[in-house]
């Protein structure tokens, strides 16, 4: 299957938008109550919140036959040579393909300076915490968080590059 990586542009808004939201439901099913994630979804996923992501952080796209079908969302470097990977998100039906693999290694490539990769998941998902590990992260913390009234069991990993 051919896909392309490549830096996310304002028109992919809405496409993104909606890998967002299918991924996020099929991953968080049973784990995250419904309307937490919607009201998480309508905050993050805002047009206005969409626009910020493309001014300050970097975001790629997987693209296959021109339709968006996973992107991924990593913050500046910061001075200390860190960043956070804020999402990696592939359309349910596109997972185990390569995709994520390939959206990580290009903010990888992107990213001038990054000697760290930070990602949070959530202790339940068991698809993107395997994805991790077999990337080589590494837990440095596990803590509970309040989630919109809903409380997460959550797993920090890193990345050494």
């Amino acid at each position: 299957m051919a896909y392309i990586i490549r830096k996310m542009k304002q028109g992919d808004i809405q496409q993104v938008q909606y890998i967002a939201k299918i991924t996020w439901n099929a991953t968080y099913e049973g784990i995250i109550p419904s309307n937490v994630q919607e009201n998480f979804l309508k905050s993050a996923y805002s047009d206005e919140r969409m626009k910020q992501r493309l001014q300050r952080s970097t975001l790629f796209v997987a693209e296959v036959k021109n339709n968006i079908v996973g992107f991924a969302n990593f913050s500046s470097v910061r001075d200390d040579g860190k960043v956070e990977l804020w999402a990696i998100y592939v359309h349910p039906e596109q997972q185990g393909k390569g995709i994520g693999s390939a959206l990580l290694q290009k903010g990888i490539q992107h990213i001038d300076g990054a000697n760290e990769i930070y990602v949070n998941v959530e202790k339940d998902n068991i698809i993107g915490k395997s994805f991790y590990e077999a990337k080589g992260f590494k837990v440095v913390k596990e803590f509970d968080e309040e989630f919109d009234g809903h409380m997460l069991k959550t797993i920090r990993m890193v990345l050494k590059l």
